[in-house]
């Protein structure tokens, strides 16, 4: 039987993997590979891209700011989360908050250190990245509208980042960025009418709190019709293999989506509104695989 002193240690260390969370993480990082495979980079070897030490930098520069991110957003967000997040706050709360400064600072100063393997270039990308993280945290986010605006273009970021290294400038390329980032923008403001009750009480002002969830819920509708836009023209005027049939079951989730925005008042309600624009966002990452199925056999065998 472990003692009471490691179960303490696994429960700290499961705090801190709740604070940064990890899986957000693991899941950026998937998608970030997957994306310079197929969609960045088609037509190099595979493990021309899997090896690339340059790619291996990116990629865990962008892990160690965005974990650096959560830690700092969540010190900030602390009081908040009582109310909107009981339980995972208590979790939360196992780990001082000088320690999570702490590790803050670690994390930061490692992804620098990183990134300059890369280039000065990368040490300035991902210090900017790291600034921007933190002024959301510290100003932007109590800002209506452009706290949404700013967290969903930090969410992105990594994915610039990668962008930016292959050099890929296609057209497919911006309309999936542009369908991931109102995307992400939803659900951001479908956050804000989640967590209205914290928010509320730190005096966040948030789009549903100044103007009513009404005026919120009809910008996020106004987003999600937009979001249908590059959906439809991924399917129709680019040739993007089976992942058609991804962004086909997209648009009827969207739709659906936009019924029960229309009918929701609770935050049950607006969980599972949430819900549906994750579970769109993850079997996206997945779905990267379809648009050259024979590409990932020959990749494999």
């Amino acid at each position: 039987m472990p003692s009471r002193k490691n179960k303490l240690l696994l429960l700290k260390l499961l705090s801190l993997f709740s604070a940064v969370r990890g899986y957000n993480i693991l899941m950026i990082i998937l998608a970030q590979y997957l994306a310079s495979i197929y969609i960045l980079s088609p037509d190099l070897p595979l493990r021309k891209v899997v090896f690339d030490i340059n790619l291996l930098c990116i990629v865990v520069a962008s892990a160690l700011v965005i974990a650096s991110g959560y830690i700092i957003n969540n010190f900030y967000d602390a009081e908040k989360d009582l109310i909107n997040k009981p339980i995972k706050s208590m979790l939360d709360r196992l780990v001082s908050q000088r320690f999570k400064l702490t590790t803050y600072f670690v994390l930061n100063l490692l992804a620098v250190f990183v990134a300059s393997y890369v280039s000065f270039k990368a040490v300035l990308f991902f210090s900017a990245y790291i600034f921007g993280i933190w002024f959301y945290s510290h100003k932007l986010k109590k800002v209506p509208f452009a706290g949404n605006f700013v967290s969903a273009i930090l969410a992105i970021t990594p994915f610039f980042a990668v962008f930016v290294y292959y050099k890929n400038f296609e057209t497919v390329i911006f309309f999936h960025a542009l369908f991931l980032f109102l995307l992400i923008l939803s659900r951001e403001m479908i956050k804000d009418l989640e967590n209205i009750s914290g928010d509320m009480a730190q005096n966040y002002k948030t789009i549903p709190i100044i103007y009513g969830p009404l005026v919120s819920k009809i910008c996020i509708a106004i987003l999600i019709l937009l979001t249908l836009i590059p959906s439809l023209l991924l399917i129709v005027k680019f040739d993007i293999g089976y992942m058609n049939y991804y962004f086909t079951v997209s648009v009827v989730l969207l739709i659906l989506f936009l019924v029960l925005l229309h009918k929701s008042a609770t935050k049950k309600h607006y969980v599972w509104l949430h819900n549906i624009l994750k579970l769109i966002i993850i079997v996206g990452v997945f779905s990267i695989l379809l648009i050259d199925v024979d590409l990932v056999l020959n990749r494999i065998l």
